[in-house]
């Protein structure tokens, strides 16, 4: 009990803590990506025009954060510029499309956008590309 009730940390559960946070978020919105990319199509029709650059390059934008930086974010390079674009789409998705509505219909954008801005500010760990090419 004493242990779990610490307030101490070592360096390596920090890096496998930000490990899984990268590795979560990367697969779980590049998922959501790709569903977007496969019906890129069908959903150029339809999608929000944010800043009236026009439906498909909207929607471009989007593939882009939440599929390929997404696949940035899992391998860990680039990884703090990789999560500005998604922290821009999922504040679109919170504010705009959900309406704020955090604790509604927003609170997966909501979770995201913090788990983002998590890894904007800690950045990705020991456990990436980033940290071997700074060595």
């Amino acid at each position: 009990m004493k242990k779990l009730m610490s307030i101490s940390y070592a360096d390596w559960t920090i890096n496998v803590a930000l490990l899984v946070l990268r590795l979560g978020l990367g697969a779980l919105i590049m998922a959501h990506g790709y569903g977007k990319l496969v019906r890129f199509p069908q959903m150029k029709a339809t999608f929000l025009n944010f800043l009236h650059l026009g439906r498909t390059v909207s929607l471009s934008l989007d593939i882009f954060a939440e599929f390929f930086c997404a696949i940035f974010l899992i391998i860990g390079l680039f990884s703090r510029l990789a999560t500005i674009p998604l922290i821009i789409a999922m504040s679109v998705a919170l504010f705009i499309v959900h309406n704020g509505d955090i604790f509604g219909d927003g609170e997966k954008a909501a979770l995201f956008l913090v788990g983002f801005l998590v890894l904007l500010l800690v950045g990705p760990g020991k456990a990436s590309v980033d940290a071997m090419v700074g060595k």
